[in-house]
């Protein structure tokens, strides 16, 4: 059986997808793109702001679900740009400094609604 899990922490769908989708203890979060919630905008500045934005969307929704990024297992993170990869790791490595998931970096042509990053994640309690 599975449960919606969503907040108002994180910004809303921008399509027919969940926040994330709880099952069989696994939660997998949709990917992440850096719109703060409170204003419905992008995180302003760069690559730095862009992800620190993400993580914090994440971290709304793992809460939400009663989880912290210590039970995240993988995140998957797509980059417009593969020469942000340095930044978004100097970000990423502050949420994770311990034990961090596995994870997949990928540059992409284009991301959703402009974003310069996008993280998708899977947590299991």
């Amino acid at each position: 059986m599975k449960k919606i899990i969503a907040t108002a922490n994180a910004p809303k769908a921008i399509g027919p997808y969940s926040q994330a989708v709880e099952a069989n203890g696994i939660l997998f979060i949709s990917g992440q793109i850096p719109i703060d919630p409170a204003t419905g905008k992008f995180a302003e500045g760069g690559i730095t702001e862009q992800t620190e934005q993400v993580l914090k969307n994440i971290g709304a929704i793992l809460q939400q679900a009663g989880l912290e990024f210590g039970h995240v297992v993988k995140s998957t993170c797509l980059l417009a740009n593969m020469d942000d990869f340095a930044a978004m790791n100097a970000v990423y490595g502050k949420y994770y400094a311990t034990d961090p998931p596995a994870r997949a970096a990928y540059g992409v042509v284009k991301l959703p609604l402009g974003a310069l990053i996008e993280i998708e994640t899977i947590a299991v309690r």
